[in-house]
């Protein structure tokens, strides 16, 4: 009986995977929105009429994932006839120019488009923006571990060097941050310190900050 059992399953499965039946009729893409449906469709490269067992949904989600403005992505079967991808895009979390136009990157920094900054977005200004830059790497630190109110407020992060990392609101006035030491705390003492006049606010030693 065990045999037989064995060997019905055994049945079902090869069934499963050569049996049109089973196989891609559609094709779902979710979550894009800066990424055309047809871009990723192509870089897919599942054909319909292929039985879905026979579909390695890892590689496929690679595939989708190449595409610079997906973050990751992912691939499922959908019984009887469906796959299904969920693309999850990247965000900018700053702009950069060069002369080839301006770059968006991410709160990662990869820098994945060339095309004008959606509002809200700040500049950077560093030597050498890109993933393996250090200095690129803190100024995005501290900016994205600021908390939202302060953040919305930023137009520019421009970093000399990892110690030298200074804060521009959109209203001109500077925060002279220093290093991404302490960060947290930094971004504690800002806000309040924000409400005295000045224009320079000088929090690189947060035991000790300036107003100018």
């Amino acid at each position: 009986m065990i045999a037989l059992s064995v060997i019905a399953l055994v049945g079902l499965v090869a069934a499963a995977w050569f049996t049109p039946v089973l196989s891609v009729r559609k094709v779902s893409v979710v979550g894009n929105v800066g990424v055309p449906s047809d871009e990723v469709l192509t870089t897919l490269a599942i054909q319909t009429g292929k039985p879905l067992l026979q579909v390695d949904v890892d590689a496929a989600a690679r595939r989708v994932a190449s595409i610079p403005k997906v973050d990751h992505a992912r691939v499922e079967r959908r019984y009887p006839s469906t796959v299904r991808v969920t693309v999850v895009e990247r965000a900018p979390a700053v702009f950069y120019d060069t002369p080839e136009g301006t770059h968006l990157m991410d709160a990662g920094a990869v820098a994945y488009a060339i095309e004008p900054p959606p509002p809200g977005v700040p500049r950077l200004k560093v030597e050498r923006p890109g993933l393996e830059d250090p200095v690129t790497v803190d100024a995005l630190e501290v900016l994205t571990s600021m908390p939202p109110p302060l953040r919305a407020q930023v137009g520019e992060i421009a970093a000399g060097s990892i110690s030298d990392i200074r804060v521009t609101l959109l209203d001109g006035r500077q925060l002279v941050w220093g290093s991404v030491e302490n960060t947290e705390r930094k971004s504690a003492i800002a806000l309040p310190l924000l409400g005295q006049p000045g224009k320079v606010y000088d929090i690189s030693s947060p035991d000790l900050v300036t107003v100018k």
